[in-house]
């Protein structure tokens, strides 16, 4: 390497203000900060111990190796103004930020009393929610889109604070960690990216994610973006850039990456092995360069410390651990009994309109202008209500369906704006600002069709289990709305329902209404429950006749709450969204042409799902089919079947029959449209074929 190949390189490391120096730096917090790094490392040593002794910590990613960047994390960090969001091996950062021993030894040992999770999260996982120190997955580098999210509000509201998203450096591989680079960047965002750099992700070495010397290098052809290299070994040079980072974002209003270049003194975690990809002079190298080693020779230097005093806190330190043993090895573990306390939160509960039905005469709305006028009415009810997806707001264009049309026009793009087309961007970021005030209501659209959102997978999964995983600390205040189903000649990706995949997740509300009234009256409960609904649009019915229905002002419906669309006595339908229409028409031209009255069923809300008014219906009329525009294979009918089947089965005097599409994908061609999906005739067959068994 020539000597201009070195100076580039060189150039690309930004110095920074050496505003913590020996001399700078009063005795007493130099000795706190010693006595924090010693306390951890007595704990990060530890914790295998427990494991070894079937106590707990069956997962342990020891940070030894990463001691500078970690305090300097912690000690700029105010729980008061920020919110910090810690990956699983940051140990020292939560330590530094005032957890304390006991706290983090309630976690690693799976405790009742774990402030994180109560024992319900993984060990290593730390957090302290009423500071703001924030439950993250395991999903790594997932909670960067989180960060930018509670940065998000922080900028709206005016908030004088910084997101502090921590994370190793092979997470930024992901993609959802450049979408919220990305976004953050864009939206110029008080978020700082800490990039833990040991070389390794578990045992695939840093070559092999990327070209780059560096990972934060990735990003350096971003605007309104500022990268900050340190040293993560050493205090001081981490608490200068840290520092610097904070200043930076508190006073240009844009993000910053700080890069930690640091290194993994032990295994990834106690299931991993680094003596079969580390040879023995590597494990040498990062031994030598130990911060603690770093930090006692300092310290001797200065007279900070003698080597009698530095004994002396060891040992002090010991004495910390110890105590903290005794008190969690006394406290409870998890009850059993618990595992259905918070699922999900207690939804909105409606006065007026308890069954969620109504008689009032007028005006007939179509289901678009339903949904339309429930979200402007909802954002005048709470000027905290946000709304943002691909293409939703342009002058007077709302979307490709026009569903939010008008809304930026009249609540402005602060509240109603346009995301880049990422949905894991939007699901994160939603989740993320929730977390920053209990009164904020997130609406999002989460893909411009239904068939588009599982790139949000990985952030739909995350938001379905925080309220659990949280011990019941945050549930993400959000309504995902997605435009579903066919019979709009869309085929792939345009007509694909998506429930029976969605409905798997316990921890989120998901609703699919057929009927204009019913639309606005789940929004609208929607968006007043705390914690997650998935509401799903049968995006044939926007604009069509039979689903217009007179809408009550501020409408409700409760969820899982059925309505029965038709009285009937010899056979129950079930059914819900775009066939519940398919599903009245075949039952009215049986009754026309045999007589035999069939009970429609709809049941608005699949989870919760109001099985009690499905067995009273099939306990009265012995028969029941299942309808639905999901496949029939491994489709959500399949639940429905099993519950009439476990409670009912006695009544019935045929078997239970289920129409929906075949175990194909949806063609585009009109042709095979109609031969995949149920179709009036179809249900009107198996109807009749039903009630002659």
């Amino acid at each position: 390497m020539n000597r201009a190949t070195i100076a580039k390189k060189k150039d690309t490391v930004e110095q920074v203000p050496n505003t913590y120096t020996p001399e700078t730096i009063d005795v007493k917090t130099f000795r706190e900060w010693y006595q924090l790094m010693v306390l951890g490392r007595k704990l990060d040593e530890k914790a295998p111990n427990y494991l070894k002794q079937a106590l707990g910590w069956s997962y342990h990613a020891p940070y030894a190796g990463h001691d500078g960047i970690q305090l300097a994390i912690g000690q700029i960090f105010d729980h008061k103004t920020d919110h910090l969001f810690p990956y699983y091996r940051d140990m020292l950062t939560v330590l530094s930020a005032g957890i304390t021993a006991e706290e983090i030894l309630l976690n690693g040992l799976s405790k009742a009393t774990d402030i994180a999770s109560g024992g319900r999260h993984m060990s290593n996982h730390f957090a302290k929610p009423e500071w703001n120190i924030h439950n993250v997955s395991s999903a790594t580098g997932n909670h960067a889109l989180h960060a930018v999210g509670v940065a998000r509000a922080m900028k709206r509201y005016g908030h004088k604070g910084v997101a502090i998203s921590s994370q190793g450096e092979s997470s930024v591989s992901e993609g959802y960690v450049y979408e919220a680079i990305n976004g953050a960047s864009n939206e110029k965002l008080p978020v700082i990216f800490v990039f833990q750099d040991n070389g390794y992700g578990i045992s695939v070495p840093k070559k092999d994610q990327t070209a780059n010397l560096k990972a934060a290098d990735n990003f350096r052809g971003f605007k309104n973006l500022r990268i900050i290299h340190c040293d993560g070994k050493d205090v001081l040079s981490s608490m200068n850039a840290i520092h610097e980072a904070r200043r930076h974002v508190l006073e240009m209003g844009e993000p910053v990456i700080l890069h930690a270049s640091v290194v993994r003194i032990g295994s990834h975690s106690n299931s991993d092995r680094h003596d079969l990809y580390r040879d023995d002079r590597e494990l040498h190298c990062v031994k030598a360069h130990d911060p603690m080693l770093k930090i006692q020779k300092l310290l001797l230097k200065h007279d900070i410390y003698s080597q009698q005093e530095l004994d002396a806190v060891d040992k002090q330190m010991s004495k910390v651990l110890a105590e903290a043993h005794k008190k969690v090895m006394k406290a409870p573990d998890p009850d059993p009994e618990s595992i259905f306390d918070f699922v999900i939160p207690e939804p909105y509960q409606s006065e007026k309109y308890p069954e969620g039905t109504h008689s009032e005469a007028g005006e007939k709305k179509k289901l678009i202008t339903a949904l339309n006028e429930t979200l402007k009415a909802e954002f005048r009810h709470n000027p905290d209500t946000y709304i943002w997806g691909q293409d939703i707001a342009y002058k007077e264009k709302g979307g490709i369906f026009n569903v939010t049309k008008g809304m930026q026009k009249e609540f402005g793009i602060e509240r109603v704006f346009n995301a880049p087309i990422a949905e894991d961007f939007i699901v994160g970021t939603a989740n993320g600002m929730s977390r920053f005030d209990e009164k904020i209501r997130v609406v999002i659209e989460g893909a411009e069709f239904a068939d588009y959102f599982w790139p949000a997978m990985e952030q739909y999964v995350e938001m379905t289990h925080d309220y659990w995983r949280s011990n019941g600390q945050f549930a993400p205040n959000v309504t995902i709305r997605l435009a579903s189903g066919g019979y709009i000649g869309g085929g792939l990706y345009h007509s694909q329902t998506t429930e029976g995949a969605l409905t798997t997740f316990p921890g989120i509300r998901v609703v699919y209404p057929s009927f204009a009234d019913d639309a606005a009256g789940l929004l609208r409960t929607s968006m007043r429950s705390k914690g997650p609904t998935l509401f799903l649009e049968p995006k044939a019915l926007y604009n069509a006749k039979v689903a217009e229905t007179v809408v009550p002002e501020d409408f409700e419906v409760p969820f899982g709450k059925a309505r029965i669309r038709r009285q009937g006595k010899d056979l129950t339908i079930v059914t819900y969204g775009n066939t519940t229409h398919l599903c009245i028409q075949a039952a009215e031209e049986i009754a026309a042409e045999t007589g035999k009255e069939i009970e429609v069923i709809d049941i608005r809300s699949l989870i919760p799902l109001d099985t009690g008014s499905i067995i009273k219906s099939v306990k009265k009329t012995n028969r029941a089919m299942v309808v639905h525009e999901d496949k029939v294979f491994s489709g959500f009918g399949g639940e429905l079947v099993s519950q009439i089947a476990e409670n009912a089965f006695e009544y019935l005097d045929a078997p239970v029959v289920r129409i929906g599409s075949a175990f194909t994908p949806v063609g585009f061609h009109k042709n095979l449209e109609g031969a995949i999906l149920p179709s009036m005739k179809k249900i009107k067959e198996a109807a009749i074929k039903l009630l002659g068994y």
